[in-house]
């Protein structure tokens, strides 16, 4: 079953709740995205705590475009984060992140859009999911990255496992990674931007499928 994330990207914490008004009527998945300014020079809100109030509301999924990941899980678990994203450009201990994610909640790796399959070297029985960047990780509202679609191709030519999607989704990119097998989609500018939020979701998720 393919499902539509709306991603949240934002420096303080007033305008993350009001995105998270806006998204509860019709969507109880967000994906939420962390940067501490050393993985990309853009910053996020990282007052983890804050979100702990939102954990009966919502299945929340954290996207660590940070250094070193690892040390971010039990903050995220503690506040009521469900699954767990790190960047493997990042990742210091990868045996031992997966290790903690698996018993914190579901776990996946993160690829920036220059980076190669190949770098997984865990198998991806290990893993809940791997996200896919379509552009550069780090600012949202960029252009989509065809380069995304042959590595969709080649992880689903190994593997069932959930392939998800972040970065320029709109309706014509979210149908060209469908085909190519991904089964996940993260959606910030799409939705956020639209005059109605909630169409913007709904035309996403009939195309999902």
């Amino acid at each position: 079953m393919s499902q539509i994330l709306p991603g949240i990207l934002e420096k303080d914490f007033l305008a993350i709740e009001n995105k998270l008004q806006i998204i509860k009527p019709f969507s109880k998945r967000v994906h939420i995205d962390f940067l501490d300014g050393k993985f990309s020079p853009e910053i996020s809100l990282m007052e983890i705590s804050s979100f702990s109030k939102y954990k009966e509301d919502f299945f929340m999924e954290a996207h660590l475009m940070v250094d070193d990941p690892l040390q971010y899980l039990k903050p995220l678990a503690d506040a009521g984060f469900n699954r767990f994203l790190g960047h493997i450009e990042k990742m210091k201990d990868l045996d031992e992140f997966i290790a903690k994610g698996q018993i914190l909640g579901e776990i996946g790796i993160a690829l920036d859009i220059d980076t190669n399959i190949d770098s997984i070297e865990i198998p991806f029985d290990d893993l809940d999911v791997i996200l896919l960047m379509a552009v550069k990780a780090g600012k949202s509202g960029q252009e989509f990255n065809l380069e995304v679609l042959e590595k969709i191709k080649k992880i689903r030519e190994k593997s069932e496992i959930t392939i998800e999607i972040d970065g320029g989704i709109n309706r014509e990119t979210l149908v060209k990674v469908k085909e190519q097998g991904a089964n996940r989609f993260v959606a910030t500018s799409f939705i956020f931007s639209d005059k109605d939020p909630m169409l913007a979701y709904e035309i996403l998720l009939g195309l999902a499928g």
